[in-house]
């Protein structure tokens, strides 16, 4: 599978941090916002994450975008699919409308210039785990036929909650291997997610595990993005409840220990951490900022 160049220093040096950003008043501003933030690389959604309908950007709005994004230098962009999105339903239309969302998505990002649409696959909502797979394939690979366009798929990472069928390595690994070539271009790993589902990451240890298993599972594929985030709740706790940097149950030095991971070095980094306000989200930037 061809892959598209992820993880690119921003001119000067310095690895590409950023957060997800609100479309709120058009797509553009988005970018004024992670601008604010001095961001270099930037998570959207393409459209409300909750409603199955969106609309056709205008030509206007997408060139507005992408003019934008390169005249600020903030790239990978990133857009992060529908929640409604369930690949691996056992409701026939559930899973055909999931399919013309993530295509419409697919789409979208094309239009933007974006680099990857982000997602989740699906739960297997009390089927077995290995047809909900079979599913989340097929369906995965119809989206991408029909949509027709250059952008890839990065796959998320899950945090094991009941009928979850990505929250480990190689669940994910097997949805990868019937997707035609070029549909997915990688793995978004998330930290809390991946501490959740078990992996220790706050320790040596649960990092090598983690390593070896993308490693053995993945590649050539690899990590192109890693959305950074502590975990509320507890190791193995199956819970996706994400945390301030440092506040949480992965711990400041469990980041740090996982920033410094040869590994894990070259992927953009996005935080999705708790935000009341935009003072959150600089708080947990100047953080990470620190460790790094």
């Amino acid at each position: 599978m061809s892959r598209q160049e992820g993880g690119i220093p921003r001119k000067g040096g310095g690895r590409r941090l950023g957060v997800h950003t609100s479309i709120a008043g058009g797509v553009h501003r988005s970018l004024e916002r992670a601008e604010a933030l001095r961001c270099s690389t930037i998570q959207i959604f393409s459209h409300n994450p909750r409603i199955w309908r969106s609309k056709e950007m205008s030509a206007d709005e997408t060139a507005r975008f992408r003019e934008l994004a390169e005249r600020l230098d903030i790239r990978p962009v990133f857009i992060h699919s529908s929640y409604l999105i369930n690949l691996s339903s056992p409701d026939t239309e559930t899973r055909r409308k999931s399919i013309d969302l993530l295509s419409h998505e697919l789409r979208t990002a094309s239009l933007l210039r974006a680099d990857y649409v982000v997602l989740h696959p699906g739960k297997a909502v009390g089927q077995d785990v290995k047809e909900a797979v079979r599913k989340a394939s097929e369906a995965l690979a119809s989206a991408y036929e029909k949509a027709g366009v250059e952008v890839g798929i990065l796959l998320e990472n899950t945090a094991g909650q009941r009928g979850d069928i990505s929250s480990t390595i190689p669940l994910l690994s097997e949805i990868m291997e019937k997707t035609p070539a070029g549909c997915i271009r990688g793995l978004c790993l998330d930290t809390c997610h991946a501490y959740a589902s078990g992996y220790d990451i706050a320790g040596q240890e649960g990092i090598e595990r983690l390593r070896d298993e993308i490693i053995r599972y993945i590649s050539p594929l690899k990590v192109e993005l890693i959305h950074l985030n502590d975990s509320k709740k507890g190791l193995a706790s199956g819970v996706d409840r994400h945390e301030h940097i440092g506040e949480g149950s992965i711990g400041l030095q469990g980041i740090r220990r996982f920033l410094s991971s040869p590994f894990f070095t070259e992927a953009p980094l996005i935080l999705e951490t708790p935000k009341k306000s935009d003072d959150d989200d600089r708080r947990n930037l100047d953080r990470v900022r620190g460790l790094l």
